[in-house]
């Protein structure tokens, strides 16, 4: 569907890093690693989203750092419709709400750090969690997304320890109270 929209597999790159996780940074350098492409090519699209607003950048030498502009106007709509791409936005609807004693949900693994997988990795925070439901929406919510779910379940006193040899999770949903 995206790749509809936008052409540059480049710049469908660079939206998935920095607008999936706001709290993603990278360097040139560190990006053509990942990605396994020229400098140039990352470069023209980095240019042409910071020359949009929606990547800022802040200088250190003759290096820049790259982030999400997220006081963009288009920020939370780009954010919105990746989430849509991935399918983790069925995770949320179909598996993360229905669950009445979840107290939060966490984004780990490759798309934390902003890259597309096969896999989309979720730490499910709350006590007393009925796996054998959990089980049917996590089936119900891989045939809608075609990909496969990875959750780990932990109570409040275990989150830290399990998120903690994840630097790049973020907070996917929590139940406010």
């Amino acid at each position: 569907m995206l790749q509809t929209l936008i052409t540059s597999k480049t710049r469908i790159r660079l939206l998935l890093k920095f607008f999936l996780n706001s709290n993603t940074t990278s360097w040139l350098r560190d990006l053509e690693s990942e990605f396994g492409e020229s400098t140039n090519s990352i470069r023209v699209e980095l240019n042409r989203l910071e020359e949009a607003g929606m990547l800022k950048t802040q200088a250190s030498g003759n290096k820049k750092l790259y982030t999400a502009n997220t006081k963009h106007p288009l920020f939370k709509d780009i954010h919105n419709l990746l989430l849509k791409h991935t399918g983790i936005d069925h995770v949320i609807d179909r598996v993360v709400i229905r669950l009445g004693n979840l107290e939060s949900a966490y984004l780990t693994g490759s798309f934390a750090k902003g890259l597309d997988g096969p896999f989309i990795d979720v730490v499910l925070v709350g006590n007393g969690v009925d796996k054998v439901y959990l089980l049917k929406l996590i089936e119900k919510a891989e045939s809608l997304i075609n990909r496969k779910i990875r959750y780990v379940i932990a109570t409040s006193d275990e989150k830290e320890d399990c998120l903690k040899d994840s630097p790049e999770a973020f907070l996917l949903w929590e139940n406010i109270k």
